[in-house]
This record gives C-alpha cells, structure tokens and sequence, in this order.
C-alpha cells in the first residue's frame, strides 16, 4: 500500500466520529511499520484521546511499547501542538520515537495550523504533508467554518413536490418522502450538532427532531432542538420538544436576529454543524441572507399544489444574483430523488454526480 491508500484508511476511521467530536474535529489516524498496519484510532469525543493518541495505544497494546520506534503515523489532520483538554500530539509523537509523519490537511484553527511540520522535523521526525487533502479537508468544512467565522455550517433539509410545494390535503397526513427517505434523515441527524426549526413548524406538526434506533451512534448525544419564535407565547407546553427525555436539549429563541443565534450556539453550546427543518418562510429567510451553506432536498414524485412553497423569502432580483449549487449527488431512494449539494455564488463551476 502507498500513502494515499493508508491515509484513505484513515479517512474511513475519521469518518466514524461526524456527529460525536464537536466542537473538535473527526480525525482518524494508523501507524505502519514495514508495511504492516500496527495501530489504528480516531477521535470519539471531546475530552476523549486524540486520534493519533489512541493510534498508539493500540499499537502498543498489541505489538508492544517499541513497536511504534521509527513507525510511520498516518493522520488525517494536522496534530495538535498546544495543551487543551489533552497534552499536544505533537509532543507524544516525538517522545514514542515515530520515524515519519503523514499528514492529511492542515489545522484550520489559527492555534495549531501550520505548526505541527517545524515541531515535527526538529524532533528528527521526517514530515510529509497534502495527502488525500481534498478529502481530509472536506471532512472538517464545517470545524474549518467555525474557525473562520465564528459560525456553524448549516445545512437546509426539506422534502417537496415536483412543483416545489411541501405541502399536501390534512387527510393524507404530513408525509411527502417515502419511508426510505425519512430512514435517510436519521443519519443526517445523527452528523450534526443541533436541528434549527420554528414555533410553527412545532405548532403544525409536534416534531420530536431526535435521531432515533439504530441511527443514533454510540455515544451521540441527542442534537440541541432549536425553535425560533415570534410569538409571546413561544411553543405550546405539551410539545414533544420540551416534553419528552430530552427536553433539556431544546433552546426556544423569542424575537432574536438569526446571526447571533448562530453565534451562540458556536459559542455556548458547542454547535459546528446544524440543519434546519423548517418550512419555506424560515428556508427563505437562510438563503437570502446567505447562512445556509448546504441543501439535502428529498424530490417526490407527486404534484400536490398548494400555497406553501419549499423556499419562500424574497428570492433574486435577477439571475446574476441567483444561488449556484456545486458538489451536487442526486441519488436514488425507492421513488424520490436525493439532492445533496453545496450552495455556491455565481461564477463558481458546479459539479454533479450520480449515485
């Protein structure tokens, strides 16, 4: 194996701990000595060892302390090189006497970014650098948005029409999505930190918004409920959202400007990444005031009319102003269509897959 292919393992492990590790970053790591992969770890939670820390402990736990000397560690994100909840990585790098560092991408936090490198190399340590970084970067989008703005990444999910409607007649219930697609919304759940929605989407459908079953991974903590209100009255007591076992997750906002919302939730409570279920109005609101980032659209095959649009807000004046989607996956669950793709301004070239 080369080096992408073992950092393309470590990716796999990183990939493991989206939705658990905010407000850190999921980082997965394994060392190789003479072509034999020895230790493996990543990064399970906050306060929790450091990827490359529970790479050497594996390794030593199976191999002994001195199978990792002059070992390679692969490592999906630039270590750490400052003291925080845990000691520097850099620091227990160097004392197991590793031969050589792989890293992925670089730390998008200021703290550590571009450092780890010069540690390393004094330490006698040979460093390479930009392995499979484009995939070790996407990984981290939404921790390196933070670090950049102080703001989470925020992904807009919603179910519609073929006409653009999320709506449907009271008799035939709530459900546009087949069974499949709502299965779907449970994994995306359980990737993010809380779920942004309002006092009438709770009034109109008394969402429980939890990731629920198998879908909730082990040690995820339930996603902070986030309902933004108007009203005086906010949400009605017997809602399932300050009712049920988690209502110490729910956070209701009265009158407050989305951004410092936004910046609370980084701030306070730990939040990187969050999605919004909502109707049109909310939906709206995000993309012309530019805080959505990501959309997952679930296309039906029905055509239900009706007054309620998936986006509604004052849309483009012209087409020079409108929203360009790129990275976009269309996918194919029972009898919808899943959109995936990150919003982007004009001018910027779009990709498309299909799955």
């Amino acid at each position: 194996m080369n080096d992408s292919e073992y950092m393309r393992h470590a990716l796999s492990l990183a990939a493991q701990g989206v939705g658990l590790t905010s407000p850190n970053p999921p980082v997965g790591a394994v060392i190789v000595r003479d072509g034999r992969q020895i230790g493996s770890g990543w990064h399970r939670g906050s306060g929790h060892p450091h990827a490359e820390i529970e790479a050497l402990e594996d390794a030593r736990s199976r191999h002994g302390d001195d199978a990792v000397r002059g070992a390679t560690i692969y490592i999906t994100l630039e270590p750490c090189s400052t003291h925080g909840k845990t000691g520097p990585c850099t620091t227990a790098i160097t004392r197991a006497g590793l031969g050589r560092v792989v890293i992925g991408a670089q730390d998008p936090n200021p703290a550590h970014g571009g450092v780890a490198a010069g540690i390393l190399a004094a330490g006698g340590i040979e460093v390479a650098e930009g392995i499979e970084e484009a995939s070790c970067e996407l990984l981290v989008r939404p921790f390196a948005k933070v670090q950049k703005t102080g703001l989470p990444w925020v992904i807009v999910k919603s179910a519609l029409s073929l006409d653009g409607k999320i709506t449907r007649a009271p008799s035939e219930g709530q459900w546009l999505s087949g069974t499949a697609s709502r299965e779907e919304v449970q994994t995306l759940r359980a990737e993010v930190d809380a779920i942004l929605s309002t006092g009438k989407t709770v009034r109109s459908d008394n969402p429980r918004f939890t990731v629920r079953g198998d879908y909730a991974k082990n040690g995820k903590i339930q996603p902070w409920r986030v309902i933004l209100t108007s009203r005086d009255s906010g949400v009605p007591d017997g809602a399932e959202v300050l009712t049920d076992p988690f209502s110490d997750r729910t956070l209701v906002y009265k009158r407050r400007r989305i951004e410092c919302i936004l910046r609370e939730l980084v701030s306070d409570y730990g939040v990187v990444s969050l999605m919004v279920e909502a109707g049109g109005g909310l939906v709206g609101q995000l993309l012309d005031e530019g805080w959505a980032d990501e959309v997952v659209l679930f296309l039906a095959p029905l055509l239900t009319g009706g007054p309620v649009p998936a986006s509604g807000g004052e849309g483009v004046t012209d087409l020079n102003q409108r929203l360009r989607l790129s990275e976009s996956h269309f996918k194919r669950i029972d009898n919808d269509v899943r959109l995936r793709a990150v919003l982007c301004g004009a001018g910027e070239s779009p990709g498309i897959a299909v799955e």
